[in-house]
C-alpha cells in the first residue's frame, strides 16, 4: 500500500478521534436551549442541561417532553410502542443540573443559550473556563453579539466559536457555524461535523456574528 496513503489515513483517524463529540452541556433551558438539548439527545449524545434553579429546569424538561411527544407522533404515527421508546430513550440521555461549573467537567462541547447580555455571558464563561477540561469546545448560540467579544474573557479562544440555531430547533435544519480569527481549524471542523451529525445539513460557516449571514443563509441555495 502507498506509504503516503497510510500517513494520510492515520492523520484523518487522529483528527476524527480528537474532534469526537459525545458529551455536551447546554447552558440555558429556554426555547432555544431546550431545543438544542433535545436534538442532541435524540441523535444519541449524552446531554447535561443547565438552568439557574430547579423550577426552571423542570419547565425545560417538560418543554422537551412535549416536543418529543409531537416528534414521536409524527415520526412513528400508529406505532405507539416505538414512539414511547423514542421519547423515553431520548429523555434518559438528558440530565439536569443547576451548577454550571459541575456540569462542564466531562463535556466535549458546551453550548451557551442564555440572555443576550455580554456582561452576563462574560461572567458565565469566566467560570466555565476554569472548570471545563482543556479539550472542551465552547460555543455561543448568540444571534446579535460578537463571538470574539464573548470569547475574549477565556483562555481558549482557539476553541471558541458560534453555533447559531434557528427556532424551532427540532424542525429547522439551518445552523450557522461561526468562527473568529482565533478559532482553530480543528475546532471549526469539529463544530461543522457535529452540526451535520445532529441533522443540521444546511450550514453556513463564516462571520463573527450569529446574525451576519441570515440573508445569505435564507437564499434558495440554503433552503432548498
Amino acid at each position: 500500500m502507498n506509504p503516503t496513503f497510510n500517513i494520510i489515513k492515520r492523520s484523518l483517524s487522529t483528527s476524527t478521534s480528537r474532534n469526537a463529540i459525545s458529551n455536551i452541556t447546554v447552558i440555558g433551558g429556554g426555547l432555544m436551549g431546550s431545543g438544542i438539548a433535545q436534538v442532541a439527545a435524540a441523535t444519541g449524545l449524552n446531554v447535561t442541561l443547565v438552568e439557574v434553579n430547579a423550577d426552571l429546569l423542570k419547565k425545560a424538561e417538560e418543554r422537551i417532553a412535549d416536543s418529543l411527544g409531537r416528534v414521536a407522533k409524527k415520526q412513528y404515527k400508529d406505532d405507539k410502542s416505538a414512539a414511547a421508546k423514542f421519547v423515553d430513550e431520548t429523555r434518559s440521555r438528558i440530565k439536569g443540573n443547576t451548577n454550571p461549573e459541575d456540569a462542564v467537567k466531562d463535556s466535549d462541547l458546551v453550548v451557551e443559550a442564555i440572555v443576550e447580555k455580554l456582561e452576563v455571558k462574560h461572567d458565565l464563561f469566566k467560570k466555565l473556563d476554569k472548570a471545563a477540561p482543556e479539550k472542551t469546545i465552547f460555543a455561543s448560540n448568540t444571534s446579535s453579539l460578537s463571538i470574539g467579544d464573548i470569547a475574549s474573557v477565556t483562555n481558549r479562544k482557539d476553541r471558541f466559536g458560534g453555533l447559531h440555531f434557528f427556532n424551532p430547533v427540532p424542525v429547522m435544519k439551518l445552523l450557522e457555524v461561526i468562527r473568529t480569527s482565533e478559532t482553530s481549524q480543528d475546532t471549526y471542523t469539529a463544530m461543522m461535523e457535529w452540526g451535520k451529525s445532529i441533522g443540521k445539513v444546511k450550514i453556513c460557516g463564516l462571520g463573527q456574528y450569529g446574525q451576519s449571514l441570515l440573508q445569505y443563509c435564507r437564499s434558495p441555495l440554503w433552503l432548498s
